[in-house]
């Protein structure tokens, strides 16, 4: 099991996780709670206070979590698992935002973001009347500019991503996308992307190379007029910004919710090109992107821990940057 691999001592690896994460601004990890091992939501704020990771992730509402959050100033993004609710009935999402949100006004919430992964599905329809609706009700309370709405997707969305230039969205996705965008855009709000090159490579190992993938190209791989592209994750950012622009979204920001690399379980699944891609991720966001180079890439890691009950079982259980027992399973060091 690479849970077990031991590439420095528990403590030192702890430091050089602290100091690399402490110097990106706003790095965050998400908090997945699907297992059945691992440790209670206050020793697990600790522990991203002691390695001083300034956002979090939640797949969902949790008051234990909530509560443990209180007064640490971590940066908090909220989902909404299902909108269903919220898209039908307001009174809903009022209520949401005065139990959950109003409730710890000594939590430092940043983002809601309404699903995950849902389009182009069949809940698509339901995320901008939940979003309009969760927006208005933060808005009744005064906190609309401090706490903006969202969705997460996946680049399942893209019609078209290379070059990156010619980024452009599906149809399907589109016709629940256009209106969001301009949702996003006409509130400052940002649109959140999760975003895998591991998935890319795995996908077409013969076209996207490992190196490629994980920061290693010495060269430049996709040359897309003047713009030069050496890692995949640049090339996906600038796509959506791509698709964005061509459908009047040229102002919307990506943050990128969701970035990782599995330790085991499949093909390239090794602990070391994770450490790899997770440690020249964390040193590469601030430098932006060709297209948009110098403008830091809000970017929350996936995952804390390893989740034992993920389905479907193999990589899907071993994106964790530490194992449930609290040990780091990396050396990140500069």
């Amino acid at each position: 099991m690479a849970a077990n691999n031991s590439f420095i001592s528990t403590v030192a690896t702890g430091l050089l996780l602290s100091f690399l994460i402490a110097d990106v601004e706003s790095i965050g990890v998400c908090y997945g709670r699907v297992g059945n091992n691992l440790p209670p939501p206050n020793e697990v704020i600790d522990l991203y206070k002691s390695n001083n990771i300034g956002g979090i992730r939640l797949y969902d509402y949790n008051p234990d979590v909530f509560q443990a959050l209180r007064g640490t100033n971590i940066v908090v993004t909220v989902d909404i698992p299902n909108p269903s609710a919220f898209s039908s009935d307001p009174s809903v999402a009022y209520s949401w935002v005065q139990n959950y949100i109003q409730a710890f006004p000594d939590v430092n919430f940043r983002y809601i973001a309404v699903g995950n992964e849902l389009i182009p599905g069949p809940l698509a329809q339901t995320i901008l009347p939940a979003m309009q609706n969760l927006h208005n009700a933060l808005q009744s309370a005064g906190l609309h500019d401090r706490i903006k709405v969202s969705t997460s997707i996946s680049t399942d969305v893209f019609g078209n991503s290379y070059p990156p230039s010619a980024g452009v969205f599906s149809s399907d996705a589109l016709a629940t996308l256009q209106p969001i965008i301009s949702f996003l855009a006409a509130n400052g709000a940002p649109l959140l992307v999760n975003v895998y090159p591991y998935f890319s490579h795995i996908g077409d190992p013969n076209h996207v190379s490992l190196d490629y993938a994980l920061f290693n190209s010495p060269n430049t791989v996709v040359y897309d007029g003047q713009l030069q592209y050496w890692n995949l994750f640049d090339a996906i950012i600038d796509a959506l910004y791509s698709a964005l622009e061509k459908v009047g979204g040229g102002g919307v920001t990506i943050v990128v919710s969701e970035s990782g690399w599995p330790s085991e379980g499949g093909h390239s699944a090794t602990q070391q090109n994770a450490q790899t891609y997770i440690s020249k991720l964390i040193q590469h966001v601030g430098q932006g992107t060709p297209k948009r180079p110098g403008n830091y890439i809000e970017t929350y890691l996936f995952a804390m821990f390893d989740e034992d009950l993920k389905q479907p079982q193999g990589t899907e259980n071993h994106y964790g940057l530490f194992n449930p027992g609290k040990e780091p399973k990396y050396s990140l060091s500069f």
